[in-house]
């Protein structure tokens, strides 16, 4: 097991908690990881993702899905069976699992679904409008300033003309 220690890298930096945590995270779950269930991750356009994950044997009662700030959840609990069933050969692996995603900043699940043993969730980056790049006109003529323009909207320039 080889651990990796991030502190240098954040000695001179201020606000990169996230980054450090998000190391750690991963540098574990290469280390736990078991591969159960298989999953793909999809990007179907520029803001918008599919998770496809493959739960065969597990019903929409066996399924959770957790969204936190910036973390995605999916746990199956496995159905014991009810009936004492005897298997010759038991190839289809329903047990009990967890898988975590990391998720970008904005987003969110939209939704998700289960059909033919497949667990489809979709994502969707929604970026606010005060992050998304605005495009300023450009006007002809001198450069008002900012208190020229709050005298005139307070009627200041009136006054002095009276």
């Amino acid at each position: 097991m080889r651990t990796y220690d991030f502190s240098p890298l954040f000695r001179h930096s201020v606000g990169f908690d996230r980054l450090e945590q998000l190391l750690d995270a991963a540098s574990n779950r290469v280390e736990q990881s078991n591969g159960y269930p298989p999953y793909n991750i999809e990007a179907n356009g520029e803001n918008a993702y599919r998770i496809s994950m493959a739960v065969a044997g597990f019903g929409e009662d066996d399924l959770e899905i957790v969204q936190s700030q910036n973390s995605l959840v999916i746990t199956g609990k496995s159905g014991d069976d009810k009936n004492e069933v005897t298997y010759l050969h038991r190839g289809i692996a329903n047990r009990a699992f967890e898988r975590k995603f990391e998720l970008a900043d904005h987003v969110k699940v939209v939704a998700a679904n289960l059909e033919n043993g497949l667990l489809v969730v979709d994502l969707e980056r929604e970026i606010p409008e005060a992050l998304k790049p605005r495009t300023i006109e450009v006007k002809k003529g001198p450069a008002k300033s900012f208190a020229d323009s709050a005298k005139k909207l307070l009627g200041a320039d009136d006054k002095k003309a009276a």
